[in-house]
């Protein structure tokens, strides 16, 4: 008995992992979403994970999390501003205030910005679709309401 149940802890140690992120890639269906969706979790991991954590979870009361936050799904087109601009000043993030600093990343290109927010509006439960970065680049040439 104590054989098998080293047999089967190992068995689970040893199997791949596979995050839900992942799982929610392998769902799209359209190969154009799919390629601009694993390119921009690529450059969401190198340029916004450190902060909102690779999962969009956030840091404690420090930094807001991107997953299941009501701040993020409700306007894509401000999203997509605060990716090249930044933010400061308080944000409420369901229900809860944040005022640690966005820095803006300007060398980020529309193509890149289009590829980060096809990947996070087509993961965690939203299927948003292809964000062009044409669509980037209307966004980008207004302010939206925050």
């Amino acid at each position: 008995m104590k054989k098998l149940l080293i047999v089967l802890l190992l068995a689970v140690a040893c199997s791949p992992k596979s995050t839900s992120e992942e799982n929610t890639l392998a769902q799209i269906e359209d190969p154009e979403v799919m390629k601009y969706a694993v390119d921009g979790k690529t450059i969401y991991e190198n340029h916004c994970g450190n902060c909102h954590q690779s999962d969009g979870t956030g840091v404690g009361n420090l930094i807001p999390p991107l997953r299941d936050a009501d701040y993020f799904q409700a306007n894509i087109h401000r999203t997509v501003w605060i990716m090249k601009h930044g933010q400061e000043g308080d944000v409420i993030v369901n229900g809860q205030v944040y005022n640690q600093p966005m820095p803006a990343s300007p060398k980020l290109t529309p193509l890149e910005i289009a590829q980060i927010s096809t990947y996070l509006y087509n993961i965690w439960g939203m299927s948003e679709g292809k964000i062009t970065s044409s669509q980037v680049e209307k966004y980008l040439q207004q302010k939206p309401d925050f």
